[in-house]
């Protein structure tokens, strides 16, 4: 019994960006959501088409049609249900079932798209609803590497990460999964195989530390040194401090759906202290008015934001055992790319 979970063909989705900047500014969030569930719809009808004329059978579904119901959040909603019902139906009768990802339908009844790397979640969450054995990830890299094997040539293939160290490397910004597949992956226990497009060879499982394949493994120190340069940091300068400033600025973030991720304030100098965080430079354009807004009812020193800044993480299950870590990062850092 197989269901596939298919993606958007090349550059169709950004194509569709394009088309809505062309003619809009405001681009409201529910009808970007009806313009580019289309891409994936164009390769699920495609596929099925391909499927028929090898004599299998198949059906395609979009994501409303499949039963995957999300919260009513456009454009990064979540996932709140999956019922499954015709897709179960259809693998009782031998079918191949090709769903959209990357959406589903609001508990509003509208039309909804998950984010970036939806049509992973899309692919996990199908596989948890009828727990199938395992959920397979198509890829164009081979599997899971110790750092990106495009900057780093001598990087490693890891045979088997845990889920923990998966969402590390995800939330650090590692490309391979979508954060929120390895979230769900791990909330209901489905194993999944990274692999290559391209090739047979066997790729990377992410399992449970309790998973037979986990078992009598001496982890590495260090899994993986994962890199991101998606994200920008804003400074707000010379904010008071006292209680409750934080919270004002973060709440009104929160509000807005902008995902905050590094946070760092520094000590309080003549009553007064920065706040540096970090969010993606496609939420920039949102929260600087909102940080310039906040900033400005604290009578704070002003707001500065840049976007030519990365990210540099290492991820492993060792690492508060193992004296030196940091110093060798550093040292490395100092002798190749003097960051």
């Amino acid at each position: 019994d197989v269901v596939v979970v298919v993606s958007a063909m090349g550059k169709s989705t950004d194509n569709l960006i394009k088309l809505a900047n062309d003619v809009s500014r405001t681009q409201p969030g529910r009808e970007m959501d009806m313009l580019l569930t289309t891409g994936e719809r164009i390769s699920m009808a495609l596929l099925c088409m391909a499927l028929a004329d090898l004599g299998v059978e198949a059906i395609s579904f979009t994501g409303s049609q499949v039963g995957i119901i999300t919260d009513t959040v456009h454009t990064k909603a979540k996932i709140v249900e999956v019922k499954g019902d015709r897709a179960r139906e259809a693998l009782a009768e031998g079918k191949v079932c090709v769903v959209a990802g990357f959406q589903g339908v609001s508990t509003a009844k509208e039309i909804t798209t998950l984010g970036r790397g939806g049509s992973d979640t899309t692919a996990v969450a199908m596989a948890a609803a009828l727990d199938a054995d395992s959920c397979e990830i198509y890829t164009d890299v081979t599997g899971v590497f110790s750092a990106d094997p495009r900057i780093v040539p001598q990087a490693r293939k890891l045979l088997h990460v845990n889920f923990d160290e998966m969402l590390e490397m995800a939330g650090a910004g590692s490309k391979v999964l979508a954060l929120r597949s390895v979230e769900f992956a791990r909330n209901h226990d489905v194993p999944i195989h990274v692999r290559s497009s391209f090739t047979w060879e066997e790729g990377t499982w992410v399992v449970g530390r309790s998973h037979e394949r986990m078992k009598n493994m001496e982890e590495p120190v260090i899994s993986g040194v994962v890199q991101d340069a998606s994200e920008a940091k804003l400074t707000i300068l010379g904010v008071p401090d006292r209680p409750g400033v934080s919270a004002s600025l973060f709440e009104a973030l929160a509000s807005a759906n902008v995902n905050v991720d590094m946070i760092v304030q520094n000590t309080s100098t003549a009553g007064t202290t920065d706040i540096s965080f970090t969010v993606p430079k496609a939420d920039v354009k949102t929260a600087e008015p909102i940080v310039s807004r906040i900033g400005a009812e604290l009578k704070a020193g002003g707001v500065t934001h840049d976007d030519d800044i990365a990210k540099i993480s290492l991820v492993g299950a060792g690492m508060k055992t193992s004296p030196g870590v940091a110093a060798k990062m550093f040292r490395v850092q100092i002798g190749r790319a003097h960051v």
